[in-house]
């Protein structure tokens, strides 16, 4: 039994919808079973007298665990470095050399273990992964998710084509395909051999369109649709940089000759946007960034079940502009947060999530909305599971679901202490709900992270 101020988006709910189902327990019970299951949620007065001789574990408040919808493991020492310019000058001086470094296997295991750390305490229960183009550290990463017991979707990073900074990343196109088999053959699902289940699962990931060819996307698509019905994943960058002229969006249209940047990943990616592939679209697929996107590609993404992974964080470090968020919520896609470590320098998805507040109030014109405090748990949580197709697991606590949560103390960090106990509340019981939720997003650093759990079991972390 853990008692604490408990807060969840409960059901199912639209994006557009999700204040209704806000859940605030001032003074609330969770009971986990012997299963790590969500046993009962309600009033600590109202606890069933099944429940009344469990022990207890207190805390300040509850809340679902993170879900992380886009992070770098090989960029994990990257975040804050200098790269001169936008997304493609800093990947070429920053990026790629760093990411080689994790060919050496004790430089491997080591970032493993350091991503892994960080990941529990910023409260990230769940992630999807981009991985490593190296098979060493994408085992190290595996090995290291079983033992801490948090949740991974990852898959080696494919490039097949770059600039000489990435030269010791890029492989043969066979050899891509033939390395992103053996990982879903070895590792997707290993854990319970069913992926709505498993705790460690794996996608197809290319770094984005400029770092593959023709052939690369057909070969993946030919791949993905002998996995797909294993639940495998797909994850990569759409529409992220859009500098005048030179930036990833126009390079990627010069290059395929496409309609848009999204009919690359859909099996359109042949002069002209004609199919030359399968799609790699679906409800396993999460696309990075979408900061610049058509019309077209968000009625795609909604008709086919892709989420995206905002990014505001890293979009600010890299001048990459800022997603617009009622137009993208409006046209039906669903929207979980990521981290983007490294361009993003938050491990802490709430941070995200009070950067996403930010930039969004600051939207031009009638595009400028204030986020309600529901839309930005709903963001770091639910949304996040549903992205990764495991909202039947976690990301609430509905009866029955995984009990993946946070327990937060407030006198962990004194200014979080200081907002919630003597902050100024509105008399109005709602408002003053939200805006409590509102200041615990905000104001959460990660010493007040006071204890991380899966399926009702704390993780630890790993010596370094």
């Amino acid at each position: 039994m853990y008692r604490a101020h408990i807060f969840h988006i409960a059901g199912s709910p639209a994006q557009e919808t999700v204040a209704a189902h806000l859940v605030s327990l001032p003074d609330g019970a969770l009971a986990v079973d012997a299963d790590g299951r969500v046993a009962w949620v309600g009033p600590f007065d109202a606890l069933p007298a099944d429940y009344a001789d469990a022990p207890v574990t207190r805390a300040d408040y509850l809340i679902p665990g993170f879900v992380d919808g886009h992070v770098h493991y090989p960029q994990s020492y990257a975040t804050a470095a200098h790269g001169g310019g936008q997304l493609l000058e800093w990947l070429d001086h920053c990026i790629f050399p760093t990411e080689g470094q994790f060919a050496d296997p004790d430089f491997a295991h080591q970032a493993a273990r350091y991503f892994i750390r960080r990941r529990i305490a910023a409260g990230t229960t769940s992630a999807m992964v981009f991985g490593s183009a190296f098979p060493v550290a994408q085992d190290a990463l595996y090995e290291g998710t079983l033992r801490s017991g948090l949740r991974t979707v990852s898959g080696r990073g494919v490039q097949t084509v770059g600039p000489s900074a990435a030269a010791a990343l890029i492989t043969g196109e066979r050899e891509a395909i033939d390395l992103v088999a053996d990982e879903i053959d070895r590792w997707h699902a290993v854990d319970t051999g069913d992926p709505r289940t498993a705790r460690v699962q794996v996608g197809i990931v290319p770094r984005f369109s400029l770092s593959v060819t023709r052939r690369t996307l057909a070969a993946m698509g030919e791949l993905y649709d002998g996995v797909r019905d294993r639940g495998v994943y797909f994850h990569s960058h759409l529409n992220e940089n859009n500098r005048k002229g030179d930036g990833e969006i126009a390079a990627v249209l010069g290059a395929y000759g496409t309609e848009s940047y999204l009919d690359t990943y859909d099996g359109r990616f042949e002069e002209g946007s004609r199919v030359g592939g399968s799609s790699l679209l679906g409800r396993r697929s999460t696309l990075a960034h979408a900061v610049h996107c058509q019309p077209s590609e968000l009625e795609r993404m909604a008709e086919t079940g892709t989420s995206i992974a905002h990014c505001p964080t890293s979009q600010l470090f890299l001048g990459s502009g800022t997603m617009p968020w009622r137009r993208t919520v409006a046209a039906g896609v669903n929207i979980g947060l990521g981290t983007d470590i490294g361009a993003g320098d938050e491990w802490l998805i709430s941070r995200v999530a009070g950067d996403a507040y930010k930039v969004h109030i600051s939207e031009d014109g009638d595009a400028g909305t204030a986020l309600h405090p529901a839309e930005l748990l709903f963001a770091a949580t639910l949304a996040g599971a549903r992205a990764l197709d495991m909202e039947h697991a976690y990301g609430n606590f509905d009866v029955g679901k995984d009990a993946d949560f946070l327990l937060i103390e407030k006198e962990r960090w004194e200014p979080l202490h200081g907002m919630l106990t003597m902050g100024i509340r509105s008399d109005d019981e709602e408002q003053a709900t939200e805006e409590e939720l509102f200041t615990l997003l905000m104001g959460l650093r990660q010493p007040a992270i006071a204890g991380v759990y899966v399926q009702g079991r704390q993780v630890v972390a790993p010596e370094l």
